[in-house]
C-alpha cells in the first residue's frame, strides 16, 4: 500500500487484542492550495523561524517547553514524554458497544481513520470484532492517545473496514441553552405543519449516493486557475435574481406543486452540489450555463 500509516497499535477488548495500523481517511489531494506571493514579483513568500537574538534557526536548533512564569520555561524533550507513556498508551481501549445513532453528530471532530489488522496475527480478531458488530448493529466507544492527547472516539465497520472516527469532548462543545433563547417561539397552524410536511415528503431522496457529489467551490477555483494559464479573460456570471415571496403560504404551496411536478415527470427534484433540492425553477442551471456562454463569447472576441 503506496499510503503511510500514521499510527500503530491494537484495539483492545478485555483479553483481546487486535494489532492494527491507522491511516487517514482524509484525501488532502482533491483541495486546491494557494500559496502566498509578493505582489511584485511574484516570489514564493517564505516564513523563517528566527530567534530574537540569534537569527534564523534550522530544526533541530529548537526545543519544545512550557512557559511556567512569565518568559520563564521548562524544556520537555520528547524522550522524556515517551518515558512517561505505558504500553496501554497505544491501545484503542473499547470502553463499551452502544447504537450507531447514541451520539450525536454536532460531537464528531471530522477526524477520522481506516484501521487495518498489522500482521498475519490481527487478522482474525480483527474480522470477528468487525463481523460482531455488525451482527449486532452497534459501534463501540473508546479511548486513544492520538498527536500526542487523549482521545475519544467511535469504532465502527464499514464495508470490510473498521473505521475510527475522533470526537470532541462534552466541555469542548457549547451548549445549546446558550442559544436557545435566542430562538422565538411561534405559533405554527396545521396547514403550515402539513404543507412542510408534503414538501419535505416530495423532496425526499430514496437513493441518496454521496460519492456524485463534488465540491463545487474547488471545481469553479480548478476552471478560474486554467483560464488564467491559458491567458483567458474571467468574466463575471451574470446576477439572476431570485423570485422574492413574501408569504410563507403561498411559498410552500408553489415549492410543493413545483417538487411534485418534478417528481411526476422524472422522479425527485434535482440536488444540488450542496446537497440542497432545487425545483426546476432555481436559477442555477441558468447561471452555470449563462457564466459557459459568456466564457465562450470572450474567448472569440480575443480570437477575433
Amino acid at each position: 500500500m503506496a499510503a503511510r500509516a500514521t499510527w500503530k497499535g491494537f484495539i483492545k477488548l478485555s483479553l483481546v487484542s487486535v494489532p492494527v495500523r491507522a491511516f487517514t481517511a482524509h484525501d488532502s489531494g482533491s483541495e486546491v492550495r494557494l500559496n502566498q506571493l509578493h505582489s511584485g514579483c511574484n516570489a514564493r513568500v517564505k516564513y523563517l523561524k528566527q530567534c530574537p537574538e540569534h537569527g534564523e534557526l534550522a530544526a533541530n536548533d529548537i526545543v519544545s517547553g512550557y512557559e511556567y512564569s512569565k518568559d520563564q520555561y521548562v524544556v520537555i524533550d520528547p524522550a522524556e514524554i515517551s518515558k512517561l507513556r505505558q504500553q496501554s498508551d497505544k491501545a484503542i481501549a473499547i470502553e463499551g458497544f452502544i447504537a450507531p445513532d447514541t451520539i450525536d453528530a454536532i460531537y464528531q471532530a471530522g477526524k477520522t481513520y481506516y484501521l487495518l489488522p498489522d500482521g498475519v496475527a490481527g487478522n482474525k480478531p480483527y474480522a470477528l470484532l468487525r463481523e460482531g458488530m455488525k451482527k449486532g448493529q452497534v459501534v463501540a466507544f473508546t479511548q486513544v492517545i492520538f498527536s500526542g492527547r487523549e482521545q475519544l472516539a467511535v469504532l465502527r465497520p464499514l464495508g470490510d473496514l473498521l473505521v475510527l472516527s475522533v470526537l470532541q469532548y462534552a466541555a469542548e462543545i457549547k451548549k445549546t441553552d446558550e442559544f436557545t433563547a435566542e430562538v422565538p417561539r411561534e405559533a405554527l397552524g396545521k396547514e403550515e405543519l402539513a404543507l412542510a410536511s408534503t414538501l419535505i415528503d416530495a423532496t425526499r431522496v430514496k437513493d441518496f449516493d454521496l460519492g456524485k457529489y463534488t465540491d463545487r467551490y474547488v471545481d469553479k477555483m480548478k476552471q478560474l486557475i486554467q483560464l488564467k494559464i491559458d491567458g483567458q479573460e474571467v468574466v463575471a456570471a451574470p446576477q439572476v435574481e431570485e423570485p422574492k415571496i413574501v408569504n410563507l403560504m403561498e411559498a410552500l404551496k408553489r415549492s410543493v406543486a413545483e417538487a411534485q411536478a418534478a417528481a411526476a415527470t422524472g422522479g425527485a427534484p434535482a440536488v444540488g452540489g450542496d446537497g440542497k433540492k432545487m425545483a426546476p425553477s432555481d436559477p442555477e442551471p441558468r447561471r452555470v450555463a449563462q457564466e459557459r456562454d459568456a466564457q465562450k463569447a470572450s474567448r472569440k472576441r480575443k480570437s477575433g
